[in-house]
């Protein structure tokens, strides 16, 4: 018998990806996958090789939104709703907090999933710890800004948006009229947040929770983007080019951070988190911020043995033979991924790469 699993968004790279990661390379069940996005020309809807069924549904904000996405649930017998998009995680964790939701989902909890998507919030509240770099809230508007900038941080800084990810406003600050610039480019951006330059490596710590509890991790790095060329900062937060890694420092970083954020919000324990970090000078890993759901290669996770994607199903389809107890997931020594645009991603060990002339 199938199990009927909802996946929202599939216009954008996550969930074709997470998708792919349960039933191409999952075996605890035969999936029927229902795709849904809010646009016409979301390629996951027509692609029959993934998705049984592709919809089109109303923006999470809209008031139509839950009556057509109940309509959804009851008329393909959803068993299990993977939802992806960070607008509509939040609109499901208000849901949640409402009352219950109109099918199993492993949805973080609302108060999560404001405060870890605010990078102001974030940061002011791991400051003491430090496991985050200095950093300044960018008012576009203060007349004092050069003056705050730099009493707080030295050149080069990297600047961002406040909220958000794939990049969105990154740029590296080489003195102050790069920001003055920058900033009248960016104006939609309302906020902005500036933090010391990290030169080191840019990793990444895959978590999941479930009912208070921490049921398994994995790490990476991600070493080059896709179309890295078309953003100044050279990061369109889409790997090309990533390596699978043990590194338990890794791993402790991102734990502690989220301990300290689930308290400092109140939160249960539970979701599925991707904490970004990257090494300062001295190699400490530092975070820059907490993405409340999986990221785009989360299927090289799975082909490599780590599928946090059928995990995830697992648990809320509550298998019996799953094993609840923690665990990091471990990879063979240089495993690496290779991912492009219109391509399946590649596996293989770093040592077999083509050398250079």
């Amino acid at each position: 018998m199938s199990l009927n699993i909802l996946v929202t968004g599939v216009g954008g790279p996550t969930p074709r990806s997470f998708a792919r990661a349960i039933k191409e390379i999952g075996n605890y069940k035969n999936y029927r996958l229902i795709g849904t996005d809010i646009h016409p020309y979301a390629i996951g809807l027509y692609q029959r090789e993934l998705f049984d069924e592709g919809l089109i549904t109303p923006k999470s904000n809209m008031p139509e939104y839950w009556d057509v996405m109940e309509k959804i649930i009851s008329d393909y017998r959803i068993d299990i709703a993977v939802i992806l998009p960070e607008q509509e995680v939040l609109a499901w964790s208000e849901r949640q907090e409402e009352g219950q939701l109109p099918c199993k989902s492993l949805i973080p909890p609302k108060a999560a999933v404001e405060k870890m998507l605010d990078k102001g919030i974030l940061t002011n509240a791991l400051t003491s710890s430090g496991l985050v770099p200095a950093s300044v809230i960018i008012d576009r508007d203060d007349p004092d800004l050069q003056q705050k900038t730099e009493n707080r941080l030295t050149y080069p800084y990297w600047i961002r948006s406040a909220t958000g990810s794939s990049g969105l406003g990154s740029f590296k600050i080489e003195r102050w009229e790069d920001l003055e610039r920058w900033i009248l480019i960016n104006k939609d951006i309302s906020n902005f947040i500036a933090s010391s330059f990290l030169p080191g490596r840019n990793l990444a710590c895959k978590l999941l929770y479930f009912d208070g509890q921490l049921i398994r991790a994995a790490c990476a790095e991600r070493v080059n983007y896709i179309m890295a060329k078309v953003a100044p900062s050279g990061i369109t937060g889409n790997t090309s080019f990533g390596r699978l890694i043990n590194d338990t420092r890794v791993f402790e970083t991102a734990k502690n951070a989220m301990d300290i954020m689930f308290e400092h919000t109140g939160a249960n324990k539970h979701g599925f988190y991707t904490v970004d970090l990257k090494e300062d000078i001295n190699g400490i890993p530092k975070i820059t911020e907490i993405n409340v759901r999986h990221v785009a290669f989360t299927q090289c996770f799975a082909a490599a043995g780590a599928n946090l994607c059928e995990d995830t199903i697992r648990l809320l389809d509550h298998d019996p033979h799953f094993v609840n107890e923690f665990h990091l997931y471990h990879f063979d020594d240089d495993v690496i991924f290779l991912r492009n645009v219109d391509e399946r991603p590649i596996l293989l060990h770093e040592k077999n790469l083509r050398s250079e002339i």
